[in-house]
């Protein structure tokens, strides 16, 4: 069984608005909604599990019947943390699906996410036994010793950024969260799935993502999200050729 795990637990404080950015609208259609509809439309996905906050539940299960989310087949309350929130998820998949089941855990707030992308993750997880989608890295990467301080400059050839869909065996994955809160229960230091399996020395297999599987975070983040949903079938404008154009038929450009 391929079974998602969608966490939309936050309440967006650094969104700045009134409800939680998961709930924010792209066309008439709540974030939450977008991200999940790109595993309801998979053919590979079996089920989904939803986390989200406890007095948001009712709200989210009228969004599942309306939108006619056939594939979500429970939804959970979130915990203190994100971490949190993706145990109680774990706790709710086990009791549902065999501990072979490939388990794909996703942000609620990541509504792009490409079809292939999401085969690429259980095909990886069957094979290898793990799928971290990444992207490549665009910036000189850079640590410091302080606030003002450059230590090393990271050779940016080496170096990816850790996105969603992060896949695993179920018993896995409930394994390592399971031996990570007796002796850390508060997840410290441990901000994602991909980070809490190499606490444990655990091997973990890339799987290429790209630059529109964005997370929102900030308005910015939603205003970009909201752009590239908006324009995602559309041609570039001619007119954004028209001052190269006027370049070239100038003379300028010969």
């Amino acid at each position: 069984m391929n079974v998602v795990l969608i966490f939309a637990g936050g309440c967006g404080s650094r969104m700045g608005v009134a409800i939680p950015k998961q709930f924010l609208e792209i066309n008439g259609v709540p974030i939450l909604v977008e991200t999940i509809l790109n595993f309801q439309k998979h053919n590979k996905i079996d089920a989904i599990c939803l986390v989200v906050l406890e007095e948001y539940i009712e709200y989210v299960t009228k969004l599942v019947k309306q939108y006619n989310l056939d594939k979500v087949v429970s939804i959970v309350p979130g915990g203190k943390t994100g971490q949190d929130s993706i145990y109680n998820g774990l706790c709710q998949i086990k009791k549902q699906f065999p501990m072979n089941s490939t388990v794909l855990i996703h942000d609620g707030v990541r509504p792009i996410i490409d079809s292939d992308v999401i085969t690429e993750n259980i095909n990886a997880v069957k094979e290898y036994g793990s799928a971290i989608t990444c992207k490549k890295c665009t910036e000189t990467i850079i640590t410091i010793k302080n606030e003002i301080a450059v230590d090393n400059i990271i050779d940016r050839s080496n170096s990816l950024t850790a996105q969603a869909p992060q896949s695993f065996i179920l018993e896995d994955i409930f394994n390592a969260h399971e031996t990570i809160r007796k002796v850390n229960p508060n997840y410290d230091g441990i901000i994602d799935s991909c980070t809490l399996m190499r606490v444990l020395k655990n091997n973990l297999h890339i799987v290429m993502g790209n630059d529109d599987n964005l997370k929102v975070t900030t308005k910015k983040d939603y205003l970009i999200v909201k752009t590239i949903i908006e324009n995602k079938n559309k041609e570039i404008p001619k007119d954004a050729y028209l001052g190269y154009e006027k370049f070239v038929n100038s003379g300028d450009g010969k």
